[in-house]
């Protein structure tokens, strides 16, 4: 099981009162906490596109972040999580050539998430009224990126997008491109994931228990994948929070008073696209912090990676029995202050990690070098009589 940090742009309204120049700090911290975790085991970092959700994320160009990312570390994969591909957002051909541009730069290091958006406030700000339209604009364009890094010249005349005749440039660096990813929340995502050949990065949380069934739905799926890249990325990564302290009170403390609930909260004030849970509030009702309970019920059901570095293992344990590729691990998605996160990162780094991922090489890039292989030569006909 591998480990990735997931990078929101997160400014709790209380951050923002007490500092005039909280979105700063927030997007510079973040960056420094995947500095530091690119020392320390983690091998990935992820960088979501928003845009226009007030304090929820201020990442909206992760093109311009992740590049600066890649630039100040040396082992770290760098992933969008997401880049939105519906045209109205991102022409296809640019998001083409960023990609292939980001894996020139970090040679070989990018991963390519995708996604179609989750909220009507960013899809109408680029005119989108219909949200199930983004179903059919996604299912248009991802087919395309395998063409558009191959073709010279590339050509395309769709619904939603078209191209003359035109060579896109600059063409993957490692072959045959990037590992792709998409974002997935329910059975039916994840399994027309797993058909595509497509990783999955869920943003949904829940037990180990719960997420059971959407890893086996996918894992059904990508052994029968006709992938719509060049090869197969069978990953499912899993998002969720974590606080690993050496004093597993002052972590349950700090979790008690995490801001975390503001983060959920806002998740369903703004991602409109997915149902409401009963157990969310209507907004502008919020989602309380945990109390110590629920924490402790969350440690035995392996839900709150929370505690000292032996409790953050024991919960480890439930996600990898289930097939989990990768957890992608957000404490950023809180009101902790900068140092506290540092020491976080650094002590699951370096006291949970080595206990579950011992394969220096990336998954993605195991699946990307062997798909690059020529293919073996015939043998020759044997000589007759």
């Amino acid at each position: 099981m591998e480990f990735g940090l997931f990078m929101g742009g997160f400014v709790h309204r209380d951050l923002a009162a007490a500092d005039p120049d909280a979105e700063h700090t927030r997007l510079m911290s973040e960056v420094r906490l995947a500095e530091l975790a690119d020392r320390h085991h983690w091998k990935y970092s992820w960088w979501t596109e928003h845009h226009f959700l007030t304090e929820y994320s201020h990442i909206s160009a992760n093109e311009v972040i992740m590049p600066w990312v890649l630039a100040r570390t040396t082992r770290m994969h760098v992933g969008s999580g997401i880049i939105n591909i519906t045209p109205p957002v991102n022409h296809p051909a640019r998001v083409a050539e960023r990609v292939a541009m980001l894996d020139h730069l970090s040679e070989g290091r990018f991963e390519f998430g995708t996604g179609r958006g989750s909220s009507t406030t960013e899809q109408r700000g680029f005119g989108i009224e219909d949200p199930e339209l983004t179903r059919e604009m996604f299912d248009e364009v991802i087919v395309e990126f395998r063409r558009m890094w191959r073709d010279e010249p590339y050509a395309f005349e769709g619904r939603f997008f078209s191209m003359p005749e035109r060579n896109i440039l600059p063409k993957p660096y490692v072959r045959p491109h990037p590992p792709m990813w998409v974002a997935a929340g329910n059975p039916g995502t994840f399994e027309k994931a797993g058909r595509m050949g497509l990783g999955v990065l869920c943003f949904t949380g829940g037990s180990p228990e719960r997420m059971a069934p959407l890893i086996e739905v996918y894992k059904t799926a990508v052994a029968e994948a006709e992938p719509v890249g060049e090869y197969v990325n069978d990953n499912v990564a899993i998002t969720t929070s974590f606080l690993c302290l050496e004093d597993r009170e002052a972590a349950i403390d700090w979790a008690t008073r995490s801001g975390n609930g503001r983060q959920q909260t806002l998740v369903f004030r703004y991602l409109d696209t997915f149902p409401r849970p009963p157990w969310v509030p209507p907004w502008p009702q919020e989602v309380p912090d945990p109390t110590r309970e629920q924490i402790l019920a969350g440690q035995a059901n392996g839900s709150s990676i929370i505690g000292d570095p032996e409790d953050c293992a024991a919960a480890l344990e439930r996600w990898q029995a289930i097939g989990v590729d990768q957890l992608i691990l957000g404490p950023s998605g809180s009101i902790y202050p900068h140092a506290l996160l540092e020491e976080t990162v650094e002590l699951f780094g370096e006291t949970v990690i080595p206990r579950f991922d011992t394969d220096p090489e990336h998954s993605t890039s195991r699946y990307r070098r062997r798909a690059a292989r020529p293919a073996p030569a015939a043998a020759a006909p044997s000589p007759t009589a």
